[in-house]
């Protein structure tokens, strides 16, 4: 039995070694400028019904009995209702003996409409971590990339996980704000980060695989990409600025030049170093070529 999915299908590099179970296909909000994983016609928002989805649960079950981990796939798995959230979990835990942890996609909005109990039982049920996009901590950022989020929200979001025991894995854009939004987007990131203390923190830079024209058109006439040594500066002002007790961070996906891997803050100092040299000295740091940032 395989699972049956709705193409593409995406999942974050960690759960490369996953079982992905599509329980919604596409995102519920879908407005962000900058993302193009479910703009194909097929894409369109729909959860898929419940009495499928644990039947497929069921056979999966059976097919794959020794599977650890679970990703919840598309991109808005969590919007899906507590009660119904609850289900989907207590049905992996009766079908997968050996279930170690399930994660997904989590827009912060998609907590809303739970409550701290709530978030507390799906933990309990073996949620483990959410992916968060916070994508920048920036309002001026945030609004022209249509994010539907701001500081405020994304924060309460991340503090609710926390205190629910949900590991916490968010990611920011590098380059996101452009040029003229550089300095406030690294600024304000890493206050949101500060303020939220995730487990897991990583940066990626904005691509745009189809083409910019979306993304410009919600931008607005401001927007000019950074250049390599203009996102590397971006990263020194971020990093910098961030004071992290034992968050693990990562600057490895296939978008980045430079591969930063580290705890902060034990790794701030040598981290901030290899990013002085990518800026000042680029040949005695390795660089991602290209050709090999291919989404």
């Amino acid at each position: 039995m395989y699972p049956t999915y709705i193409e593409p299908l995406f999942r974050p590099p960690s759960e490369a070694r996953s079982l992905i179970i599509q329980v919604t296909n596409g995102c519920s909000y879908n407005k962000c400028s900058f993302c193009e994983m479910y703009t194909a016609a097929q894409k369109k928002f729909r959860p898929k019904p419940e009495a499928e989805l644990l039947s497929e649960i069921e056979q999966l079950g059976r097919s794959y009995p020794e599977t650890r981990r679970i990703f919840l796939a598309d991109g808005d798995a969590m919007v899906l209702s507590g009660r119904r959230l609850l289900t989907i979990l207590q049905h992996l835990r009766r079908n997968f003996s050996q279930l170690q942890r399930v994660t997904a996609y989590c827009l912060p909005r998609n907590l809303n409409n739970k409550t701290d109990d709530e978030l507390a039982a799906l933990q309990r049920e073996g949620l483990d971590m959410l992916y968060v996009g916070a994508e920048s901590g920036d309002d001026t950022v945030l609004a022209k990339v249509v994010k539907g989020e701001t500081f405020e929200t994304t924060k309460v979001a991340l503090n609710r996980l926390s205190a629910a025991g949900i590991r916490r894995s968010v990611m920011i854009l590098n380059g996101l704000g452009g040029r003229r939004y550089s300095e406030q987007h690294a600024l304000n990131s890493a206050r949101l980060a500060n303020a939220t203390q995730p487990e897991y923190l990583s940066t990626l830079v904005v691509s745009f695989p189809t083409g910019e024209a979306r993304f410009r058109e919600a931008f607005g006439g401001d927007y000019e990409p950074l250049q390599q040594a203009d996102l590397f500066q971006e990263m020194a002002l971020l990093v910098g600025e961030l004071e992290l007790d034992k968050t693990v961070f990562r600057s490895d996906h296939a978008s980045n030049y430079l591969v930063l891997k580290g705890i902060l803050g034990r790794d701030k100092v040598r981290l901030m170093d290899q990013i002085d040299k990518a800026i000042h000295q680029p040949g005695r740091v390795p660089l991602r070529p290209e050709w090999a940032r291919g989404l």
